[in-house]
């Protein structure tokens, strides 16, 4: 059998990602408030995690997003909004959530 070049495995891309830690308030509406922000400037979210902190009255959400020229702008754009109370570029956080990604690949 002859093979061609569409069946070879495709080479991952390698991509320079940023991790980002929000502070947002707790309640309906704020995940489609940022989600709709990254929407909106074409700005693709690579892996987005979120637990209740403070007694549930706000949240923490990490962001996994690609680094490219327009993150700061993002960035601003994210502190603008009214149910974000802080914004974080956290590099010191990448090795967990590449375990946490890890962990949830295995039990998917």
């Amino acid at each position: 059998m002859h093979r061609t070049d569409q069946h070879k495995p495709q080479e991952a891309k390698t991509v320079n990602t940023a991790i980002l830690r929000l502070t947002v308030n707790n309640h309906p509406g704020v995940m489609l408030q940022i989600c709709g922000l990254f929407a909106r400037r074409i700005f693709n979210l690579e892996g987005i995690f979120c637990t209740a902190i403070d007694q549930g009255e706000t949240s923490c959400i990490w962001l996994k997003v690609d680094e490219t020229e327009k993150l700061e702008q993002v960035i601003k754009q994210l502190a603008k909004l009214e149910d974000v109370l802080a914004v974080e570029e956290r590099g010191d956080a990448r090795e967990r959530i590449n375990e946490m990604e890890a962990m949830m690949a295995r039990i998917g």
